[in-house]
């Protein structure tokens, strides 16, 4: 796909991965509309960028705003829905754990109300996690709702076609998401990778370019790509 011309609408595209991933789109030429449930978490989106406020689990909104933009080409959408449950699974407030399938009401509904307003070579990426693959003690909500999350790909990218519909899955990624600050954040961010194989966290925007490969490329559909420093394997 040629992304220039293109009208791209990103839900949690202002921080993060999405911010990363509307910045990327919107240099090579797209027509980028940020959307985040906070307005007034805008981080530093280029004046060049609509902002919209929106929340994934607001169907009404959503399909308000995707017929204000239709027809648009590239839909992504990296919003997390809401809080994420961590800690032993035995352990758990269920409420928390089902709380954490925010993230995956809320791209359904994208894809469900979003698919019928774009073009017919329109491309959808949704953001899941490594674990959903590779699930560490303590991340089983993440994991059943990253998992969730790449089987709901594989279903519907057979539904929409000749719509796209992927998936990436980062890593440990240095995003605003963790609260901790100067030498503690480095800390936090060193034992989360200290097994990888490139040990390091990544940045949204090594997440971004992987968005980015799976909107231009024609060829991919219903499939998962990893950027995650080499994190899924032994």
């Amino acid at each position: 796909m040629e992304i220039a011309g293109k009208k791209a609408i990103v839900f949690g595209g202002t921080s993060g991965i999405g911010l990363a991933a509307a910045k990327q789109l919107a240099a090579l030429g797209a027509d980028v509309v940020a959307a985040s449930r906070n307005p007034d978490k805008t981080g530093d989106v280029p004046s060049g960028i609509t902002l919209r406020q929106c929340d994934v689990l607001d169907r009404d909104g959503l399909s308000q705003l995707f017929q204000d933009y239709a027809p648009f080409d590239i839909l992504v959408s990296a919003a997390t829905g809401g809080e994420r449950a961590i800690g032993p699974f035995l352990e758990m407030d269920m409420d928390g754990y089902q709380a954490s399938f925010a993230k995956l009401w809320g791209y359904a509904n994208v894809v469900r109300y979003g698919a019928g307003h774009m073009s017919e070579d329109g491309t959808i990426v949704l953001v899941s996690g490594s674990p959903a693959r590779k699930t560490h003690p303590g991340y089983s909500a993440l994991g059943s709702v990253g998992g969730a999350v790449e089987a709901l790909v594989r279903a519907v990218a057979q539904e929409i076609a000749p719509r796209r519909l992927n998936v990436v899955s980062p890593g440990f990624i240095d995003t605003p998401m963790f609260a901790h600050e100067g030498a503690e954040r480095a800390e936090f961010l060193r034992k989360g990778t200290v097994d990888n194989i490139i040990p390091r966290a990544g940045t949204p925007d090594e997440v971004a370019q992987g968005i980015v490969f799976m909107v231009q490329n024609e060829f991919v559909t219903g499939t998962t790509i990893d950027v995650d420093g080499g994190c899924l394997l032994p």
